[in-house]
């Protein structure tokens, strides 16, 4: 039997989860030392009510998941011999799945007639919740994991990720962007445009001055990257910045017709204890990220 698995880093809820039978592991954030697992000690995420605590000055933290607890989530369906398929968000991002794989080594080891397949997004929030919809949409279609694992070797580089963010001290904090000036971008009014690259990272790839400048420059890497743009689904997501992601969508609608099959998602709130509010962002089939 198959058994799907992702994360909450990729975005997904557990209604969306439960539309293609994923199990969700929570990836944990903390607030003044408080841990808080998303859809374990809340059932709806409030971006409003999350993103307005940052606005206060609030500065989250997030942390890597234990080896046992990894150990816990997958055993039994290694001990009834299932496959497993994980999608999950950036290896490059974390240190949370060195953990992952100290446990699925010993699970392995105890459990052999078991298979773990995993499949690496490369990237964290709209661009792995695109995979992760579209690797359901396959095993909903009876698709088989090595036809799967097939086409992730070369589509996973094909979604490509663009956003900015209207302050860059969360950046700061959370170290996770190279490139990236996040104190002087913040004192100039700059807006760098960030990305996510083919090794997984977020790198700053140019910067615009002031908010018209820089969507302009995200719908702009949308022309002169897309492919098959129809075909595939298009996600804006946003961090309690609903007015900039609906100019977003309204605006591509303008440009690929009203059939475009576009959707517009809050960012969950550990990814976006990194980004900090009015962060927003576009993910969509690309030639290459």
């Amino acid at each position: 039997m198959l058994k799907l698995f992702t994360d909450t880093d990729c975005d997904v809820t557990p209604k969306v989860a439960a539309e293609y039978g994923y199990s969700l592991i929570s990836m944990p954030y903390s607030i003044d030392g408080k841990t808080v697992l998303p859809y374990e000690d809340f059932l709806v995420f409030d971006p409003k009510a999350f993103y307005d605590q940052l606005r206060e000055g609030v500065l989250p933290n997030t942390s890597a998941i234990s080896r046992e607890k990894y150990y816990d989530i997958f055993e039994p369906y290694f001990k009834a011999g299932d496959e497993i398929l994980y999608v999950h968000f950036s290896r490059a991002m974390t240190a949370t799945f060195d953990a992952m794989d100290q446990a699925v080594a010993d699970l392995q080891e105890k459990y052999p007639a078991a298979k773990f397949y995993e499949i690496d997004t490369k990237g964290i929030t709209i661009v792995s919740y695109i995979i992760v919809r579209e690797v359901g949409d396959m095993v909903k279609a009876g698709k088989s994991v090595e036809e799967i694992l097939k086409w992730a070797e070369t589509e996973v580089d094909k979604f490509a990720t663009y956003f900015f963010a209207d302050d860059l001290k969360f950046f700061k904090h959370s170290g996770r962007v190279s490139g990236l000036a996040a104190t002087m971008g913040t004192l100039l009014g700059v807006r760098p445009i960030i990305c996510m690259n083919d090794e997984g990272k977020m790198v700053s790839v140019g910067k615009e001055r002031g908010r018209a400048n820089a969507i302009e420059r995200l719908l702009t890497y949308v022309d002169e990257l897309n492919e098959d743009i129809k075909s595939h689904r298009v996600v804006v997501g946003n961090t309690d910045a609903e007015e900039i992601a609906d100019e977003i969508v309204a605006r591509l609608r303008e440009r690929y017709g009203d059939d475009l099959n576009i959707e517009k998602l809050s960012v969950n709130p550990t990814a976006g204890s990194h980004c900090g509010p009015n962060t927003v962002g576009v993910c969509f089939h690309a030639k290459h990220r």
